[in-house]
This record gives structure tokens, C-alpha cells and sequence, in this order.
């Protein structure tokens, strides 16, 4: 997911040098979006993984 975060980004980035706003806007948006998912399944399987270790001991 933070593949295609990084390729929307880019995307937006070169969007916006060639002046059209509007798709940079769009893909900066989706790419936020894409970023934020991912951070909060990171922090999800992070919580799941501190939890199961502690079973174990």
C-alpha cells in the first residue's frame, strides 16, 4: 500500500510541475489517504504483535 502512496505521489508531484492542479490535488489527496491506511495497519499489526509475544512469555 505504501507502493502505490509513493506512485499517486509522484505522480502528483510531476502533475504539479507541469501545471495542472486539479490531478495534483486528486492524487496528493488519494496518496494522503493511501498513507494514512497503511500507518493504521502498521500500528494494528504492531499492537497484535506486542500482544502475542507477551502471550508466549
Amino acid at each position: 500500500m505504501l507502493k502505490w502512496a509513493l506512485i499517486f505521489f509522484v505522480i502528483s508531484i510531476i502533475a504539479g510541475f507541469f501545471g495542472f492542479s486539479g490531478v495534483s490535488a486528486a492524487t496528493a489527496t488519494i496518496a494522503r489517504v493511501l498513507f494514512g491506511i497503511a500507518l493504521v495497519i502498521f500500528l494494528i499489526f504492531l499492537v497484535l504483535a506486542l500482544m502475542a509475544g507477551q502471550a508466549v512469555f
